[in-house]
């Protein structure tokens, strides 16, 4: 079955999913979810929610997709069990080897691996099938050919409408490094949708250079179906109830060929449109892929200002209503907001503070009928009940496989008896719940007397406990117990660099980072005397794996440093060691310890977000430390430069100036199959000497001269003069 899958940032949203017909909903409690800026459930209201989704056959899945330091183990487990013996049908993880951990202790709750763990080819598929994952939300960076490669192995999730992160998944380390807020813990400031001034061919220009339109696939849905996916996620937990069900209603018109798909998409796009949509990379990038011009919602537009008397007036067929907002654009930029004040002849006036032009556009961004029809619908479960009440007997009620009696024998009346019609205006009154009653079976034998206030009881205790046995349903019902901890043995006196040119350059290990994929490896890196590993990017193709295997092939490597998961089962495949890059975000001991027992595994690198408190519990003699150099804090699958392939200046190294002058370099790559990526590093380069017990790690990637980096790894006063710009990172402070 197609699954449309909705955001619900808190009960309202969820009801209104539930009520516009999704299948399933996704939600997070107050801990270990990546959107803390979402209202989110406390136990009450979570239960709340599982009681209608129940009734009304919808599926609820919990996110727990933050990565989790060690002092956090025991409450994330207690959490995720609490939400699974209450009844959720799923749990949403960002970490594959916390997932194989809880499979191998608690084999019947369900796993699903977040979009934040980056699976974006079969080789991440395959992982996480490894660690118990039973379906994976796939990176929204993932092309179609992939897509079907994927859903051919194991149930797949694609998101289908709503906000894009410019960041290729949980790679992001902007709002972490630039603002002290990590994304990876829940807690992102969204520094993609600031303006920025980016540098080529001269720009000086400030727009929103990284800001990406918002999601909606819309009628290439059903492509998706064709290749195999079987949910279809909608994005927004931080969004209003309107949208939630402004979204599910669209995408249902669609899966279920109703009438009125028009209708339905312009009510999602009052409700919130960013860029005016793109269908996003999964279809190749297209001319609305990046919003740099508006930041945030644009609504329809309804027609355009004429200037008259001193009014604004607005001609067209639509009839405003009191409360309808709008936003006003003048070539395509912002330039103010407005509100309606009285209709007249065949349009309507609006007013604002913003001095309004002759032909100015005028896009509703609150419509106010719009939103007040989106949230009308009421769904509801059935229940069909059977009734016996015998004279001298337990009274006996059940539903579907449920049962259960009451607690006194039925006495005899001594005046008027018990009459079914009394029983069903009794059992038709749910107390709230949100089901409409029919009866399978009414069996009311003898003279029958129950006092009223005892056959409501009776009413309300069964369908208290029956609603008690449906939400939780047939989940398997465990108990925590505490997780041992082991710190790994041993300490690593290694040093490893990451850079593209190794002329010079002395290190015990060498991380050769191409600038070009398609290019053999450079004399400099195969004739040197060091371990060689070919870097593995978070985002690899079809194309790119092709080629890393090609060189894998020559003979000379020793494995591939891996950013991604997929390079576990990548390396085991190609007989190849991996070395686990600072992408793997590795947090805490119970992960550590997990990816210790793969056999292909030679070195691991700590989170870049650790702090030296943290990490010393961490080291052994396989591990690493990003102790200096340069600090890359986002990837980009796609052109800030709208494929403007004839105007580029194709440099190297571009600039992303932000409003505080602080410049972010940007390095531009190409793929094996010739297309341009690019990474944005950190305004500020990293120095420091790591962690006692821990091998170093020098990202060199911007470095003219790598070998006289990597002269400085152990002296950080040298490293000062060496990085004009410079931060310790998050080794002292950390992030929430």
């Amino acid at each position: 079955m197609l699954e449309i899958l909705a955001p619900a940032g808190n009960a309202e949203c969820a009801f209104a999913a539930i009520d516009n017909g999704a299948n399933a909903i996704y939600l997070g409690l107050s801990a270990f979810s990546a959107r803390q800026g979402a209202e989110n459930f406390d136990e009450a209201g979570f239960r709340a929610v599982l009681q209608k989704a129940r009734l009304c056959g919808v599926k609820v899945y919990v996110a727990m997709n933050t990565v989790v330091k060690d002092e956090e183990l025991d409450d994330f487990f207690k959490n995720l069990l609490f939400v699974w013996n209450e009844g959720a049908d799923a749990i949403i993880l960002q970490d594959p080897f916390l997932g194989k951990v809880i499979h191998e202790k608690y084999p019947d709750v369900v796993l699903h691996l977040s979009t934040q763990a980056g699976v974006c080819n079969l080789y991440g598929a395959r992982f996480a099938k490894e660690c118990g994952f039973s379906r994976v939300i796939l990176a929204r960076e993932t092309p179609l050919a992939e897509i079907e490669r994927i859903a051919a192995y194991i149930e797949t999730e694609v998101f289908v409408q709503g906000a894009l992160c410019t960041c290729f998944s949980g790679q992001c380390y902007f709002s972490s490094f630039a603002g002290g807020n990590s994304g990876n813990r829940g807690r992102c400031k969204q520094p993609c949708r600031k303006r920025y001034i980016l540098d080529r061919n001269g720009n000086t220009k400030k727009n929103y250079a990284i800001s990406l339109s918002d999601l909606s696939v819309g009628e290439d849905i059903e492509k998706l179906v064709q290749a195999g996916v079987v949910s279809f996620k909608i994005e927004g937990r931080m969004r209003r109830a309107e949208y939630v069900a402004a979204a599910v209603k669209y995408y249902r018109s669609i899966l279920d060929k109703q009438a009125g798909r028009e209708k339905a998409l312009s009510d999602l796009k009052r409700t919130y449109n960013r860029g005016n949509y793109t269908r996003g990379l999964a279809f190749g990038q297209d001319k609305r892929f990046l919003s740099t011009a508006v930041q945030g919602h644009i609504g329809e537009k309804v027609g355009v200002v004429k200037v008259q008397n001193g009014s604004y007036y607005v001609a067209g067929a639509f009839s405003p209503s009191q409360g309808d907002a709008f936003k006003i654009l003048r070539d395509g930029q912002e330039v103010g907001g407005a509100y309606f004040v009285k209709k007249d002849k065949k349009g309507f006036i609006i007013d604002s503070k913003t001095r309004l032009r002759n032909g100015d556009g005028v896009f509703i961004t609150t419509d106010t009928r719009v939103n007040s029809s989106l949230l009308q619908a009421q769904k509801k479960g059935s229940l069909s009940l059977s009734l016996s009440f015998r004279e001298g007997e337990l009274p006996a009620l059940s539903c579907g496989s449920f049962s259960m009696q009451g607690e006194t024998p039925l006495q005899t009346a001594q005046t008027r008896p018990l009459t079914e019609e009394e029983l069903k205006t009794c059992f038709l009154k749910t107390d709230g719940l949100p089901a409409d009653i029919s009866f399978e079976q009414i069996l009311l034998e003898g003279n029958i007397f129950l006092p009223k206030s005892e056959l409501n009881a009776l009413r309300r205790n069964f369908y208290k406990t029956l609603c008690e046995r449906l939400i939780k349903g047939d989940n398997t019902q465990y108990s925590y117990s505490p997780i041992s901890l082991q710190k790994p043995q041993g300490k690593n006196e290694k040093l490893a660099v990451i850079a593209e040119d190794f002329s010079g350059v002395k290190t015990d290990i060498a991380i050769y980072k191409p600038s070009d994929f398609s290019l053999p490896l450079p004399e400099a890196f195969v004739n040197g005397n060091f371990e060689k590993y070919l870097y593995f990017p978070a985002f690899a193709t079809q194309k790119d794996l092709e080629s890393i295997s090609a060189n894998i092939k020559l003979g000379t490597l020793d494995g591939i440093y891996a950013e991604n998961y997929g390079g576990i089962a990548f390396a085991q495949e190609q007989c190849v060691k991996v070395f686990a890059g600072t992408g793997f975000n590795l947090f805490n001991r119970l992960s550590v310890g997990e990816l210790l027992k793969i056999p292909a595994l030679s070195y691991y690198t700590l989170s870049k977000e650790c702090t030296y408190g943290e990490g010393k519990f961490l080291v052994g003699e396989k591990a690493f430390v990003l102790s200096s150099g340069n600090l890359k804090i986002m990837d980009l699958c796609y052109c800030p430069f709208e494929k403007d392939c004839a105007r580029c200046d194709k440099r190297k190294i571009y600039g992303l100036t932000d409003e505080n002058e602080r410049r972010f370099p940007v390095r531009r790559y190409q793929s094996a199959d010739g297309r341009c990526r690019f990474e944005v590093y950190n305004c500020a380069d990293l120095i420091g000497t790591g962690i006692d017990g821990a091998g170093r790690l020098l990202d060199l990637s911007l470095q003219s001269n790598a070998a006289q980096a990597a002269m400085a790894n152990d002296l950080e006063e040298k490293q000062k003069t060496l990085y004009e710009n410079h931060t310790s990172g998050h080794s002292k402070r950390g992030v929430l």
